[in-house]
């Protein structure tokens, strides 16, 4: 590696740690089928389980837990009908809790899909600060989508914009924890989480339920 190359490494690596650089990652997985009859009928429960959020903890092996909220910080068993709705997410680990809001909800016959983006605690009362409680800042998204094509259903985790969340308020007190998780924990484990997630989606993995 020549002296530039390597000035241009150390200031890209700079920036992804001062939350100036962002990413776009895109995850999935595809399922085919005998015929179209077969791939419409599973893709009703790829949409089922797309929504389905809080079952998306009983994945096996190494996974995180995803629990839905209201607008005012009341869990809910339901599946996703609107947006609205927020995602509180615990990373695998000793980690702090995450939140994403649910912006968009998109669906026709073929394709069904929500937005999510990085946001504060839902709760009763509005609080006065603007701390973002996840690792990216706010203008980063995640859009998780199935659709069929024919007899092919697919399913996608699409990341955009995704910069760490490490500076001014919005960081908050988590400024060094969220630079750690997304550059460390959350780097080692994304692919991981988005592939097992895509192919649940897809009936390729399913859901362990938990003993109670």
């Amino acid at each position: 590696m020549g002296l530039k190359d390597l000035i241009n490494k150390v200031k890209k690596e700079a920036a992804v740690l001062t939350g100036d650089a962002t990413k776009d990652k895109q995850y999935s997985n595809q399922n085919s089928y005998q015929d179209e009859a077969s791939a419409r009928e599973a893709f009703e429960r790829s949409r089922q389980k797309l929504f389905d959020v809080n079952r998306w903890s009983e994945l096996p092996g190494i996974n995180s837990t995803f629990e839905l909220f209201s607008e005012t910080g009341v869990k809910l068993t339901q599946p996703v009908d609107k947006p609205g709705y927020y995602i509180r997410i615990e990373l695998p680990g000793p980690t702090p809790e995450n939140w994403v809001h649910i912006t968009e909800l998109n669906q026709d016959g073929d394709m069904a899909e929500f937005v999510v983006h990085p946001s504060r605690k839902p709760q009763p009362a509005p609080d006065e600060k603007d701390e973002i409680k996840h690792f990216f800042a706010k203008e980063a998204s995640s859009t998780f989508r199935v659709e069929r094509n024919g007899s092919t259903i697919t399913a996608y985790e699409i990341g955009r914009n995704e910069a760490i969340n490490n500076q001014g308020e919005e960081a908050g007190d988590r400024a060094v924890a969220n630079t750690l998780i997304a550059e460390g924990g959350w780097a080692g484990v994304q692919k991981l989480q988005w592939d097992k997630l895509t192919a649940y989606l897809v009936h390729i993995e399913e859901a362990e339920p938990k003993e109670q």
